[in-house]
């Protein structure tokens, strides 16, 4: 009995279990219909869920609901708006807004509008609706505003989306419901048609009662052309009974004239056709005759043929034969001799190339030669680096004297004056300065060398003995082909 009892109530136990967990799955799962939109946040981030459900962790999430159902409300600004004429305007408007669909927007809209009550957020929404609507009225003026409302509407729709996407709405449309303005501009703009309308209903009245009498006279004159009309017919229609009638006898003469002509050339034709049947058989006895004189120098015509065609082959075999041998001789011998000129060209180009190899040759060696010299020269000069700078100044010496004599040398007419000073008057003067500036020559050459005249001229000797003796250039030798 007691393991009956503990059956019964672990069976219990797992029953209560089972509608907990479900109760707990249902308190965790939210729905939500096409006409709202849940916006859960928690430890797995924002997220958004239209149309379907999703579980929602206790104490770890939360969500709210955001409707997407359409928002309708008045845009009436209690200021009045001025058109741009200037004239102050009442406008009422009614505006349909809702929640975008899409996750971004309803995110944007949850930010903007989650924790604020109907009233607050459509307060703000036409807070920012009227703004727009002051802006394009002032860009309109009455009548266009009167008689295009949808052009309205469509302006506020295309300038306010920008606005509203960014709160994620989207303005589904604007209609202008009444606009009033306080000074009976908009009474007094339709006073102009009322009168134009009257007006021409005037005119209109004037000109029926018009088209009325000129009907009634076309009516008159019309009967009266009928009238004559008929009696020009009946004098018409007598005048071509007689004209038929004489018709008639014209044609009844002509026909009887006709008929004789008929006869008459019937019998001429009968005539003629009996000499000219005559004329034909004349004419095919004589064609007769003609063809059998053609027949009989077409036979000679094919004899003549035939002997002109033995002896064009009689001439074929004795001319054109021997024609054709000698043709063949020549060429012959022309391709001979075509062969002796290609043969003597390319020898001669042989030798030609042959020459050229050998003058290379003497070019190359020569180059060689003075090559190796000038390696000679270069290994002394890096042996006696200095002698071989002193050479060069020594054999720049005479040019720096010339340099410096040349400014006499262009000096057409010299004019001494003397003042009786002894050697330092005169000539003796002239050729005194041209002494110094000679003897100012090895002074430049020590500043610029760095050693005596003495000492350089000790080494000149030392320097000419150890320079090595370049070889002699041997002679080129040339190729034979």
């Amino acid at each position: 009995m007691g393991d009956f009892s503990s059956v019964w109530v672990m069976a219990g136990l797992l029953v209560l279990v089972i509608l907990v967990i479900l109760i707990t799955f249902a308190r965790m799962l939210r729905k939500v219909g096409p006409h709202e939109a849940l916006v859960i946040y928690g430890i797995r981030g924002p997220r958004t869920v239209t149309n379907g459900g999703t579980i929602i962790l206790p104490m770890l999430e939360q969500c709210r609901e955001l409707s997407l159902e359409l928002m309708s409300f008045d845009v009436a600004p209690q200021q009045s708006l001025y058109t741009n004429q200037g004239v102050a305007v009442t406008v009422e408007a009614v505006a349909q807004l809702k929640v975008k669909s899409d996750p971004v927007s309803i995110r944007t809209a949850a930010e903007q509008f989650l924790t604020k009550r109907p009233e607050q957020r459509e307060g703000l929404i036409r807070l920012v609706m009227e703004g727009h609507l002051r802006g394009i009225i002032g860009q309109l003026t009455v009548e266009q505003i009167v008689k295009e409302p949808e052009m309205v509407g469509d302006r506020m729709r295309s300038t306010c989306a920008a606005d509203m996407s960014k709160m994620g709405l989207d303005v589904v449309s604007f209609t202008l419901k009444e606009v009033r303005d306080k000074n009976e501009y908009i009474t007094n703009m339709g006073r102009p048609d009322i009168a134009r309308i009257k007006r021409d209903a005037e005119v209109a009245a004037a000109e029926a009662d018009r088209d009325i009498a000129i009907k009634r006279a076309e009516s008159q004159r019309a009967s009266a052309v009928a009238k004559a009309q008929a009696d020009q017919e009946r004098v018409a229609a007598e005048t071509a009974s007689l004209a038929k009638q004489a018709e008639a006898e014209r044609d009844l003469d002509i026909k009887k004239a006709s008929y004789l002509e008929m006869t008459k050339k019937a019998q001429a034709t009968a005539d003629k056709a009996y000499e000219i049947e005559t004329n034909v058989m004349q004419q095919k006895v004589v064609e007769e005759s003609v063809r059998v004189q053609q027949i009989e120098r077409e036979a000679q015509v094919k004899v003549q043929d035939a002997e002109i065609n033995r002896r064009e082959k009689e001439l074929i075999a004795t001319v054109l034969k021997q024609a054709e041998i000698e043709r063949q001789r020549i060429e012959t011998l022309a391709n001979a001799e075509r062969q002796r000129l290609m043969s003597e060209a390319e020898g001669r180009a042989s030798a030609i190339r042959a020459q050229g190899e050998a003058e290379a040759e003497i070019i190359f060696k020569k180059g060689e030669a003075e090559a190796k010299a000038m390696n000679i020269k270069a290994e002394a000069f890096q042996e006696y680096n200095q002698a071989a700078v002193i050479d060069k100044l020594i054999s720049s010496l005479p040019e720096v004297v010339r340099a410096l004599a040349e400014p006499l040398g262009k000096v057409d007419k010299v004019t001494i004056v003397s003042t009786g000073n002894g050697d330092a008057a005169g000539a003796y003067k002239l050729t005194g300065d041209i002494t110094k500036i000679a003897a100012q020559v090895p002074a430049l050459f020590e500043a610029l060398s760095g050693m005596q005249v003495s000492d350089l001229l000790s080494k000149v000797r030392m320097i000419g003995d150890k320079a090595p003796k370049p070889e002699p250039p041997q002679a080129p030798v040339v190729k034979k082909s």
